[in-house]
């Protein structure tokens, strides 16, 4: 039987951080970030990164441990959170995996090998012959090796048939065939799963709003601008996150600073929706949906009590 954690998860401010600290506290755990940016070092106020105080001496991995400079992905994640998890759990101890990153907490969980992270001169010249001579080409390349894969994927996706193609020339093996051999793998981790939510929608996106305003009164349009100053540009990884992408738009245009910050609500209240589309697909997930505010201390009674009936 796989070891068990406990996972808390769920769309944007919705008091996942809190939660997490409270159950180890309770549990005799540590946090485990499942958050696609707050991976990231410099980047605190717009990733709502957990405070020294707010951790309440609770450990926290896979936070701030990675330069904004580097790309970062799924298998990586699952490279560097899976033996940390192995860690906690050899000390006696709870791992609490807590994040709103849906891809990369499945594929901890299910303990999928990856493709080979692959060889960045094959994807570039890929990419370069994908640019030029067109999609089609090396679509119907794709067809010919991988016809499943292709089958799922239109001639415009570059990223993902140049992705099918480096690992069928690096590895021997085709995307499909991985994919495959990939889902016949047993749970890496056992998982009771919890989501936060709201009762109502409006209230989770007028959360959303006032944490947006929080954060500028933090700061973060000084953060962005420490981060330009560091050489990072709009074409970093980590410059694309919500709340980033949109300020830097505004600096190097000079256009709207208030307009940027609306653009970051609405785009935050979006990517909350897709979460939620996400979470929605998991008949293993148990719900905790909040009335007005998040209400932690039930919050900590009903995750207790999903734990126990688990175990």
């Amino acid at each position: 039987m796989p070891s068990l954690v406990l996972v808390i998860t769920g769309p944007t401010a919705t008091g996942k951080t809190a939660l997490g600290v409270e159950l180890a506290q309770k549990l005799n755990g540590e946090v485990v970030s499942a958050d696609s940016m707050q991976i990231y070092e410099h980047m605190d106020i717009g990733t709502a990164k957990v405070t020294p105080e707010e951790t309440k001496g609770i450990p926290h991995h896979m936070v701030g441990c990675i330069s904004p400079f580097e790309e970062y992905s799924a298998a990586r994640y699952v490279e560097d959170a899976a033996p940390i998890c192995e860690d906690i759990l050899s000390r006696g101890k709870l791992p609490i995996i807590v994040g709103g990153t849906g891809l990369y907490i499945d594929s901890l969980l299910a303990g999928r090998t990856f493709a080979e992270r692959g060889n960045p001169e094959v994807r570039d010249r890929l990419s370069s012959e994908y640019d030029n001579l067109g999609g089609e080409a090396l679509y119907e390349r794709l067809k010919e090796v991988d016809p499943e894969a292709s089958a799922r994927l239109h001639a415009n996706d570059k990223k993902r048939i140049v992705r099918a193609l480096e690992i069928f020339e690096v590895t021997g093996i085709t995307m499909t065939e991985h994919d495959r051999a990939s889902r016949e793998i047993p749970p890496r981790f056992d998982a009771v799963k919890i989501a936060l939510s709201f009762e109502n929608r409006e209230d989770l996106y007028a959360r959303i709003d006032k944490r947006v305003d929080i954060m500028a009164e933090m700061g973060l349009l000084n953060e962005v601008k420490k981060l330009l100053g560091m050489g990072l540009n709009e074409h970093h990884t980590a410059m694309q996150a919500i709340g980033y992408k949109e300020l830097v738009d505004a600096i190097l245009h000079g256009s709207s600073i208030d307009a940027a910050l609306d653009k970051i609500k609405q785009e935050s209240r979006r990517y909350a929706k897709r979460q939620l589309s996400w979470l929605r697909r998991d008949s293993e997930i148990n719900w905790i949906l909040h009335p007005k505010t998040p209400q932690i201390d039930d919050a900590v009674r009903l995750s207790t009590e999903f734990l126990n009936k688990h175990r």
